[in-house]
């Protein structure tokens, strides 16, 4: 099993003057403790379930970038970028972009997007949720255009319409960067993961019960739709408090999610603050579960 990171909080003692410099001994810590991936929330504002709107976020293309510069292994990537605050051109770009400077370690982290107060804060579009599906339907579409094709065709949709879906330099990423579709919507998100996705990912908190009947709901999309359930990702984001029992806690949780399937375990962390955390990571949790 894999272990991946999630930085969900940027507002430690001293940001701004030095949130560069902390968020870079993270990633760089993170990277040479081997944990395999380093996610950030696609978030303009912070949740109101976690903090307070007005509390520093960083946007997350920019500080995806930021860390390839100051990393060499670990997988980038967003979870996840919502469908509505993006041109689906653009983000095909941006990603592609940071997977040809990273050397090929970019993620396309991708939901239909749910955190109106933001999207009408800062003036993005906000369309009821059953558009939003259809226009993340289009955009998975569109990239799997922008980074297969070997002709450059127009992309007509019901929502998008791309004259010339130029894609260059391309990716480095074989055969394009692995796309994420967050989300457990068994009708619609499940399926589009079983038809466009690589990875999906499940909330840790939901329990093992409901995951594992995610992961029967995914199967049978896949089933339906000939794929290949084995070549999909199956990720899980929760929180790591090592004040709960310390790591043998974490090692437990991560054996019960191989079990299940489960291919990488992502975790965030309360207090960033504390870099000694990763150290447990690397020194401990990263090396008990690496053969599960």
């Amino acid at each position: 099993m894999k272990i991946g990171l999630q930085v969900f909080r940027f507002n430690w003692v001293g940001t701004p003057n030095n949130t560069g410099q902390k968020f870079a001994e993270i990633a760089r810590k993170a990277d040479g403790h081997g944990f395999a991936s380093l996610w950030v929330m696609d978030h303009f504002f912070q949740m109101e379930m976690l903090g307070d709107p007005y509390e520093a976020m960083l946007e997350g293309y920019t500080t995806l970038g930021f860390a390839a510069a100051v990393t060499e292994n670990i997988k980038l990537g967003t979870l996840v970028t919502g469908v509505n605050y993006r041109h689906p051109g653009f983000l095909i770009k941006a990603v592609t972009t940071l997977d040809v400077l990273s050397g090929g370690r970019a993620y396309l982290g991708i939901g239909a997007g749910w955190y109106e107060r933001e999207a009408l804060g800062l003036g993005f579009p906000f369309p009821p949720l059953k558009e939003r599906f259809e226009r993340l339907e289009e955009t998975l579409q569109i990239a799997h255009q922008m980074w297969t094709s070997d002709t450059v065709e127009p992309f007509e949709g019901t929502h998008y319409t791309l004259a010339e879906p130029i894609n260059q330099p391309s990716a480095l990423s074989q055969p394009h960067p692995p796309i994420l579709i967050g989300g457990s919507g068994e009708k619609k998100t499940l399926r589009m993961v079983a038809q466009y996705g690589d990875a999906c990912n499940l909330f840790l908190q939901m329990g093992t019960d409901a995951i594992q009947h995610k992961l029967d709901v995914l199967k049978k999309h896949c089933d339906t739709l000939d794929r290949d359930y084995a070549t999909i990702e199956k990720t899980t984001l929760g929180t790591a408090n090592l004040a709960d029992g310390g790591a043998d806690s974490i090692i437990e949780t991560c054996k019960q999610l191989a079990d299940m399937g489960i291919d990488q375990a992502i975790f965030n962390l309360p207090d960033y603050t504390d870099l000694s955390q990763l150290d447990v990571f690397g020194e401990e949790i990263i090396p008990a579960v690496a053969d599960l």
